[in-house]
């Protein structure tokens, strides 16, 4: 799967790509910008593509999908995802709050409570969920939440 995590106007997120209990690749890209939005998913990245075109009004299927993700768009966080009872959702993520999604979900909240920044929390998550791991990158998507928290500028590593 993968850990995401959002605090104080930064999102940062891990590079694995897992195939089952192996690990496929670890300097995998997450990040996708589409038609001037940015997503990122945990969860079976064959339903990844589905979930983008939903967001955009295009619906291939009805079958559940496993996968959820975050997409930036119009200045906002939101969670996107799609189940059996609700079909396509979407939820504004609360920006003054932490959030995580994805496997190591509870152990990247768990550290950003403790005070870590989102990516010192998937760096967390990492040590103890084996389907997080790689490179930690990071997206400042509220600069100045992420200025006075001295986040680094844009996508790094």
């Amino acid at each position: 799967m993968t850990t995401i995590a959002y605090k104080d106007g930064v999102i940062a997120y891990d590079s694995r790509v897992t195939r089952g209990s192996l690990i496929d690749h670890d300097d995998y890209e997450k990040l996708i910008h589409r038609n001037g939005h940015q997503f990122l998913f945990a969860g079976c990245g064959a339903d990844f593509p589905a979930l983008m075109d939903e967001f955009f009004g295009v619906k291939a299927s009805d079958k559940p999908l496993d996968a959820n993700g975050l997409v930036v768009t119009n200045g906002r966080l939101c969670q996107i995802g799609r189940d059996a009872e609700s079909g396509f959702w979407l939820d504004e993520v609360w920006m003054e709050r932490s959030f995580a999604i994805g496997s190591g979900r509870d152990f990247a909240l768990a550290a950003m409570d403790m005070g870590a920044t989102a990516k010192e929390a998937v760096e967390a998550a990492a040590k103890r969920d084996a389907y997080t791991g790689g490179t930690i990158r990071t997206l400042v998507i509220d600069e100045g939440r992420a200025n006075a928290k001295a986040a680094p500028a844009y996508v790094t590593d």
